[in-house]
């Protein structure tokens, strides 16, 4: 083994090891004595530390000083190689749920726009004005559908429940709203149809909860 690659290696575990530990490179130097300049130059393969300072890195690190000549990119049993790649998945699941989180954003923040933008002619024209703002009131279930049927799509249905009670009580705000609007009545018992629909909302998230429960067990 030539000496650029051993000191590759040693550089290499000392940084994965020291980052396991939680150690910056000024605090793994005060406690070997060391400058934070020597620990980043045995980090960069620059330099070595000394067979002494091998046993003082390994007693800190809780493991042997074999374990920090081995190769870093060698499988099995390297946990510095195992740390990188559950580093590089954990990154990748990181990426992939923020750019679900900007498609829900751009969803919700186009289904306003279009609202807005109905708005504002609507209002434009005096005898839609007094009905232009009931268009926010629709926009209200409008969203949670969208919202839903993205998450769905992407077999996330941990906020399907929440989203199809806005859905129901959204719809009835709105026809609320439009009555009061259109023909000026208060039928605010419109509300007592959202009960009926909650439970039944409940009931059905539950039955596929104790479904999915039995068949957990039945697999174990």
């Amino acid at each position: 083994m030539d000496d650029e690659k051993l000191k590759y290696q040693i550089g290499a575990n000392i940084a994965a090891y020291r980052k396991q530990a939680g150690l910056t490179q000024a605090g793994l130097a005060e406690k070997l004595n060391y400058s934070d300049k020597a620990v980043s130059k045995w980090e960069r393969g620059e330099s070595v530390p000394d067979v002494l300072t091998l046993m003082q890195l390994a007693s800190q690190f809780e493991i042997t000083v074999n374990d920090l000549l081995v190769d870093p990119d060698a499988l099995p049993g390297n946990p510095g190689t195992l740390e990188k790649a559950m580093t590089q998945v954990s990154e990748k699941a990181l990426k992939r749920k923020a750019n679900k989180n900007i498609i829900l954003a751009l969803s919700s923040t186009l289904v306003w726009f279009v609202a807005l933008f109905a708005f504002v002619v609507l209002s434009s024209f005096d005898f839609l004005e007094r009905y232009s703002c009931l268009l926010f009131f629709y926009a209200i279930p409008a969203n949670a559908i969208v919202l839903l049927s993205l998450r769905s799509a992407w077999h996330d249905f941990r906020w399907n429940k929440a989203l199809i009670s806005i859905i129901v009580w959204g719809s009835l705000l709105s026809i609320y709203a439009t009555l009061k609007a259109v023909m000026g009545i208060y039928f605010w018992k419109i509300f007592l149809l959202g009960i009926p629909g909650q439970i039944a909302i409940f009931l059905w998230f539950r039955m596929f909860r104790s479904s999915d429960a039995k068949k957990e067990n039945t697999n174990g």
